[in-house]
């Protein structure tokens, strides 16, 4: 009787234990949080706003109204690219293992997809929503460059130039940062594309400025924006989508992205502010295309630094990038000379590089995991600069050589009567009545 009694609390016990290491197994298996998915779902869907209908707006409505349309077409089509270039490759590129190359470049495990399935996990969310959600910021970028070579470079150009740039520079950099190479290997702090982005892609839109040459008639010509209203509206639509450009970034709906969400807006009122300011003082009149332009330069300022600082921090970035862009924009570019027509360098470069270095002085460990210079930490400064000077190197002479390359393909840019006349009718047989 005894004997029968030990067998059955040893079977028991046997049972408990199993049943302890299953619960303990299934605890550590990744499992998919609604509410996270929920609000990264949502985020995906602003940040492709972000690109249409916001910066097809935002920078058709400063070209002349010979452009609009073809400007507004470059942001569609580059959405349309974009997303199968990222499905095919550039996701496997950006975030797969990379091997013995891996501190530059992922590998080919994910190439068309593969291995990302219904059931694949990545956090607390689907692989797919992460693998839409960084497509996302995929097509955003090259599309922000081609505010640097508004009205005159060829539609075919751009398309060669543009698939070509996103799986050679977009795709190694983002691995650099976010896929485990050797900038998040050194500490570089970049939470939603501050060098992945907004340097990047403008420092490519102004070697691309600077290849193509000025517009026909720079200088001399009134080349005013067609329509204000249309880039408001564009800048606002922006302005709203960059929550789920930064706050998305934590990739769940916590502490990080409520952060992220409230640095976000104060940063992007001071810049607007700043900007508009300093453009009443040195120019008499506060004007719209300050005040957007202004909020563009903190939007973008915050960005790499919106999960590492505090409000504070925030409300001095964004005085700073409104006054840098503006002085970048107003003083600095006329004075060099270069054409870098709706100003894709000297708001998403310098905005960018302004974000960069001060996230590592007002990094807050208790916001992000690591201190800034204030906190007693004045290597991050560096460590930032470093980050900076390997993105501008790459972008450069990368984007250099493919745009040689497209030139000998198909040609860079449109012939002289053509844009006089207007890209609209000539390039796509459309125009604005």
């Amino acid at each position: 009787m005894k004997r029968n009694s030990l067998w059955s609390f040893a079977g028991a016990a046997g049972l408990l234990l199993a049943a302890s290491v299953s619960a303990f197994a299934q605890d550590e298996a990744p499992t998919v949080d609604a509410g996270d998915t929920a609000w990264m779902l949502m985020s995906t869907a602003l940040v492709l706003m972000m690109t249409i209908p916001g910066l097809a707006l935002f920078y058709a409505g400063m070209v002349r109204k010979k452009n609009f349309l073809s400007t507004a077409m470059q942001s569609f089509a580059i959405t349309c690219l974009m997303t199968i270039l990222w499905m095919v490759a550039g996701y496997s590129l950006a975030f797969s293992d990379g091997g013995s190359v891996n501190d530059y470049v992922g590998g080919l495990s994910n190439f068309f997809l593969a291995n990302v399935g219904v059931d694949s996990v990545t956090g607390t969310i689907p692989e797919t929503v992460f693998v839409t959600f960084q497509m996302t910021f995929a097509i955003i970028t090259p599309a922000l460059i081609c505010g640097a070579f508004a009205d005159r470079m060829k539609f075919s150009a751009m398309l060669w130039f543009m698939a070509l740039w996103s799986l050679i520079v977009y795709a190694p950099v983002t691995h650099w940062v976010w896929g485990g190479g050797f900038l998040a290997e050194a500490g570089v702090l970049d939470f939603a594309g501050g060098t992945v982005v907004h340097i990047n892609a403008g420092v490519a839109g102004l070697v691309c400025a600077i290849v193509l040459g000025k517009r026909v008639g720079f200088g001399h010509e009134n080349m005013a924006p067609y329509n204000l209203t249309y880039s408001l509206i564009g800048a606002s639509l922006l302005w709203v989508g960059w929550f789920g450009f930064n706050a998305g970034s934590a990739l769940a709906a916590n502490s990080t992205a409520g952060m992220a969400m409230i640095v976000t807006q104060i940063a992007t009122a001071a810049a607007a502010m700043a900007w508009m300011f300093a453009e009443w003082v040195s120019r008499g009149k506060p004007s719209i295309l300050g005040i957007i332009s202004g909020a563009i330069a903190g939007l973008v300022a915050i960005t790499p630094a919106s999960g590492f600082v505090g409000p504070t921090g925030a409300l001095v970035i964004g005085i700073v990038a409104g006054i840098v862009c503006f002085w970048m924009v107003v003083w600095v570019k006329p004075r060099i000379g270069y054409d870098d027509s709706l100003d894709a360098f000297g708001v998403h470069a310098v905005g960018g590089i302004v974000g960069a270095i001060l996230t590592g002085v007002f990094a807050v460990e208790a916001i992000g995991g690591t201190p800034g210079l204030l906190e007693g930490n004045p290597a991050q400064v560096g460590t930032q600069i470093y980050g900076i000077l390997a993105t501008i190197l790459w972008s450069v002479v990368a984007s250099f050589i493919i745009l040689k390359v497209v030139d000998v393909i198909v040609g860079l840019r449109v012939s002289k009567e053509v844009e006089v006349e207007g890209l609209d009718i000539n390039l796509h047989g459309e125009v604005i009545q």
